[in-house]
């Protein structure tokens, strides 16, 4: 006859016989931690410190981070880059020291005794589930984290500091606001170009329903922004801001919004590149609807209409630049874009 195994939770099913003889356990061991109270309390202060200095080694990545040169003429050490050599020693050891932590934790102070446990059906019974609970609820207790104070606030320490080298690299994503996420380097007077040959625009040089891909001048005469001129990395930032495209429609198609009836010149209207869902580069312009389409994720914007979103994931309108006329008949911006361009973030209102 078959021996049949009862699940409360599962249907009966017929007992399957062991592959090979069950060996058994071999009788537990004590270790020295388990009889020898001074060896208990050297395992534990060892696996706390290994905790600590695994904060330790994340305080130092932030000093290391701040500390060392990383521009034209970078910090060296053995002739290597001071920096990256920091924060990769620093970063790897503070997770080693966790894991060492962890290790000795495991092997000395958690319960080592043995136990088996039969496979069971792929859905677990309510008895099982509540087995299973009662088994966490032994592991917790097995682990000692309830009775070890001094180990379990080292280890929280140790998590909680490892996190401020994250947030600290987070900083390498770009610069922090308002350092350069809410200007451009458009300013009043500022003359607009074609951003291919760098040549000024009039207005009788474009044509109803015609889009041009523009910059500002100073990107090509090399005239101060500021104090100084603008160069190396910091041009490349704010050439990534400014980028926008001019297009001329029929005066009558337009709807301007209240106090920007005066941002356009003869129909020609000026709008950030810069998508504002993720920042892609849009320029594909259909000219009778007067509609700018992303390549990227299809988000559609009606430049008739200030810009509106009226298709895709952008939530944003895309900002529009005011322009007018100078002296000699030449597009020139009238101020910088009065709202931040490019992707939305939290920190805007």
């Amino acid at each position: 006859m078959t021996d049949v195994v009862h699940d409360p939770g599962a249907k009966d099913v017929p007992a399957v016989a062991d592959p090979i003889a069950d060996p058994g356990l071999e009788e537990y061991e004590p270790r020295p931690t388990d009889v020898d109270p001074k060896a208990e309390r050297r395992a534990e202060r060892q696996v706390a410190t290994l905790f600590g200095l695994s904060s330790v080694m994340a305080l130092l990545f932030c000093v290391a981070y701040f500390t060392f040169d990383i521009g034209e003429d970078p910090d060296t050490i053995f002739g290597w880059g001071a920096s990256n050599l920091t924060l990769g020693l620093t970063l790897g050891l503070a997770l080693l020291f966790i894991g060492i932590g962890a290790i000795q934790w495991a092997r000395k102070l958690m319960n080592g005794a043995e136990i088996v446990e039969m496979r069971h059906p792929v859905r677990s019974s309510d008895a099982d589930r509540e087995e299973s609970l009662s088994a966490l609820s032994t592991g917790v207790a097995d682990s000692g984290i309830s009775r070890r104070p001094l180990i379990r606030n080292s280890l929280l320490g140790a998590m909680a500091t490892l996190a401020l080298p994250a947030v600290v690299a987070l900083r390498d994503l770009g610069p922090l606001p308002p350092e350069g996420w809410y200007n451009t380097v458009w300013r009043e007077g500022m003359r607009v170009v074609n951003d291919v040959a760098g040549t000024p625009i009039k207005p009788e040089y474009v044509d109803v329903g015609q889009l041009i891909n523009a910059e500002p001048e100073i990107f090509y005469n090399g005239e101060p922004y500021g104090e100084e001129t603008i160069h190396g990395k910091e041009l490349i930032i704010e050439k990534t801001k400014a980028p926008i495209v001019v297009v001329r429609m029929l005066p009558d198609d337009i709807t301007p919004a209240p106090g920007r009836e005066n941002w356009g010149v003869a129909g020609i209207l000026a709008y950030s590149k810069i998508c504002t869902h993720v920042g892609c580069p849009i320029s594909l312009w259909e000219q009778q609807t007067h509609h700018l389409l992303c390549p990227c994720h299809q988000s559609t914007f009606d430049l008739a209409d200030n810009g509106k979103v009226l298709f895709g994931p952008a939530a944003r309108a895309l900002p529009q630049l005011p322009i007018a006329v100078d002296e000699e008949g030449y597009l020139i911006a009238t101020s910088d874009f009065t709202e931040p361009v490019g992707p939305s973030f939290w920190e805007r209102g």
